[in-house]
C-alpha cells in the first residue's frame, strides 16, 4: 500500500482539513498525518516553531516507510516542501493544495489581524475566519441560520499563534527549484486569503509542476470536498501506476536543470 502523509494548515489539523480525504485513501493506502503543536491531541510548544523541525518531524511520523508521498494544504504546503528538499530519498511525490512559498505583504497584512482578532471579540474573529476562508459563491449561497451556525460553530486551536508566527518568516523560494519529485499544485481559484498569484508562483518555480484550477475558496474541503478529493487522489492513482525509471528521469531532469487522526478545529492556513 501507498504511504501518504498529510500536512495541515494553520489553525486547522488533521481532521479538520482530511477527514474526508483520510476516509477515501484509507482503503488502499497507508495515509499518516500529524497535528502541529497546540493542534488537537499535540501540545504547544514554549519555543518557535521552525520549517526545518515541522518537515523533519513529519517526516519521522512515517518510521518504517521507505518512501511516501506528502499531501499540503496552505502552511503544510511549505512543510512538505522543505521536507522534500531535506529528505528527497523519501518524498515519491508532492500535492500542494493553496500554496505559498512565502507570504506577500497583503498576506502579511492579513495575517497580522488574524492575529490581533486572537485576543478580542470571538465574533469578530468568525466573521474574519469567514470572509477570508470561504469564497464569496459559497459564502453568498449560505442562508442566515446556516450562516450564524456556521460562526457560532467556528473553533480556534490554542497553537493558532505559533503557526501564524511560523507564516511570518516562511520562505520556501529556494526550495522549489531542487524538488525532484512529481508534483501537482491545486489552485483555489476564489481564495481571498492565500491567492492565486501565491498558487501560480510556486507551480513555476518547481520542475514541470502540474497546475490545476479548483473553484473554491481557501476551504476546499468544506467548500469542493469531493472535487478537491478526486483531484488528490487522480494525482495519487498516477503516481503509483509511475514505473521507477519513471521516477528516476523526472529526478534526473531536475538535476539535470539545477493516520494518525486527530483534531478538531476548522482550520484555515
Amino acid at each position: 500500500m501507498t504511504t501518504v502523509l498529510l500536512a495541515h494548515g494553520a489553525g486547522g489539523g488533521i481532521e479538520a482539513n482530511y477527514a474526508g480525504l483520510i476516509e477515501d485513501l484509507s482503503a488502499d493506502h497507508t495515509v499518516i498525518g500529524v497535528d502541529l503543536p497546540g493542534t488537537g491531541s499535540a501540545p504547544r510548544r514554549s519555543v518557535p516553531l521552525t520549517l526545518d523541525g515541522l518537515a523533519d518531524e513529519l517526516v519521522a511520523a512515517a518510521e518504517g516507510h521507505d518512501r511516501f508521498a506528502i499531501v499540503g494544504y496552505s502552511l503544510g504546503t511549505a512543510i512538505a516542501i522543505r521536507a522534500a528538499t531535506r529528505h528527497p530519498d523519501r518524498v515519491s511525490g508532492l500535492v500542494l493544495t493553496a500554496p505559498f512559498a512565502r507570504p506577500n505583504p497583503r498576506m502579511t497584512m492579513l495575517v497580522e489581524l488574524w492575529r490581533e482578532l486572537l485576543s478580542g471579540d470571538p465574533e469578530q474573529l468568525a466573521a474574519f475566519v469567514h470572509l477570508v476562508g470561504i469564497g464569496t459563491p459559497t459564502l453568498d449561497r449560505l442562508g442566515a441560520d446556516e450562516l450564524a451556525g456556521s460562526l457560532s460553530a467556528t473553533v480556534v486551536p490554542p497553537g493558532t499563534p505559533d503557526h501564524l508566527d511560523l507564516i511570518d518568516v516562511v520562505d520556501v523560494r529556494a526550495d522549489l527549484a531542487r524538488i525532484a519529485v512529481r508534483t501537482l499544485v491545486i489552485s483555489t481559484t476564489q481564495d481571498n486569503l492565500v491567492t492565486p498569484h501565491h498558487h501560480r508562483e510556486v507551480a513555476d518555480g518547481v520542475h514541470q509542476a502540474e497546475y490545476v484550477e479548483l473553484a473554491s475558496g481557501h476551504l476546499p474541503f468544506v467548500e469542493a470536498p469531493q472535487r478537491w478529493i478526486g483531484l488528490v487522489r487522480g494525482f495519487l492513482d498516477d503516481q503509483d501506476r509511475a514505473t521507477p525509471s519513471d521516477s528516476a528521469d523526472a529526478a534526473t531532469a531536475v538535476a539535470t536543470a539545477g493516520a494518525t487522526r486527530g483534531s478538531n478545529g476548522d482550520g484555515m492556513m
